[in-house]
């Protein structure tokens, strides 16, 4: 196997797992709670990590610019898609973001100059039609066509910004180690969240508020799922850039994307949520787009 695509699933196993946590924690206390909590974890350990290294900071003004575009990337990412996840099924929103592997297969050649052969960007192609049929509900009208819910929408924009982090990622590398350039953007990220739901709390915004139907965890519970989830969040984001030192930028990102598949079979198999079938369809487009994206 390549070892591009091991890293890239890799990560993709850390954040699936991640996804399901915090999908559970945003109907307890809201998404931008659970964003801005784990995006602040996961900040404290890169900065301990840079100090047991003995890493220095970035000194380089392009090298610290590209650090923050991927910090408030990241801070609009997180943010939408644990709004997603609080307010839409989380097979659905999951199987929506997954297609940021091909939108980053798209961004590589563009900005990247990497090349896919005719069979690639037909997958590219099939993934993102079956992002489309994920992401609706269809009852045979096609004027009663529509997004499952509000929690797709949030993925889409989700969607977006994780291949900008991608590629974001892919060039800040060039000029600086995954430890400085993740201590930077997650420095970034996490206060602007932590900032948003400052500003939210005030304001009658659903994505800030404790959902009042939601499950009631203790404290501790609380805490050990955003250390849990921030710990995934830092394994990933380690298991991401070491492949993307070493291999194509769209092969990492697009394993990388594969994330919320296990997301989704937690969501289908233990709690209980349920696919419309041209969802389902539109799963298998998004599987079999990644498959074609794959071969060489």
């Amino acid at each position: 196997m390549p070892f591009g695509l091991l890293t890239g699933l890799a990560a993709a196993l850390a954040w699936g797992t991640l996804d399901v946590i915090s999908a559970l924690e945003s109907r307890v206390i809201g998404s931008l709670r659970v964003a801005a909590g784990m995006l602040f974890v996961t900040a404290v350990e890169f900065a301990v990590l840079v100090i047991a290294t003995g890493t220095t900071l970035p000194r380089d003004p392009r090298s610290i610019g590209i650090a923050v575009i991927q910090g408030l990337a990241g801070a609009g990412a997180y943010t939408a898609y644990f709004t997603g996840l609080q307010f839409g099924p989380i097979a659905v929103v999951s199987g929506t973001v997954a297609a940021f592997g091909g939108l980053t297969v798209v961004l590589s050649v563009v900005f990247r100059g990497e090349t896919l052969t005719m069979l690639q960007a037909t997958g590219a192609a099939v993934a993102t039609v079956g992002v489309l049929l994920t992401g609706i509900a269809f009852d045979g009208r096609i004027k009663a066509t529509r997004f499952a819910g509000p929690g797709v929408v949030f993925a889409l924009i989700a969607l977006v910004l994780f291949a900008l982090m991608a590629i974001t990622s892919d060039i800040a590398l060039e000029t600086m180690s995954p430890l400085q350039l993740y201590v930077v953007a997650r420095s970034v990220n996490s206060g602007l969240v932590i900032l948003l739901v400052v500003v939210v709390a005030r304001t009658s915004i659903a994505a800030g508020k404790r959902p009042t139907n939601g499950p009631s965890w203790s404290r501790t519970r609380l805490i050990g799922a955003l250390v849990v989830a921030g710990t995934l969040d830092v394994l990933g984001l380690m298991a991401f850039a070491t492949g993307l030192e070493s291999a194509p930028t769209w092969m990492v990102g697009l394993a990388a994307s594969l994330g919320p598949a296990v997301t989704i079979l937690v969501a289908v198999a233990l709690l209980g949520e349920r696919l419309k079938p041209v969802q389902w369809v539109g799963l298998a487009g998004i599987a079999l787009g990644i498959v074609l994206i794959a071969v060489p």
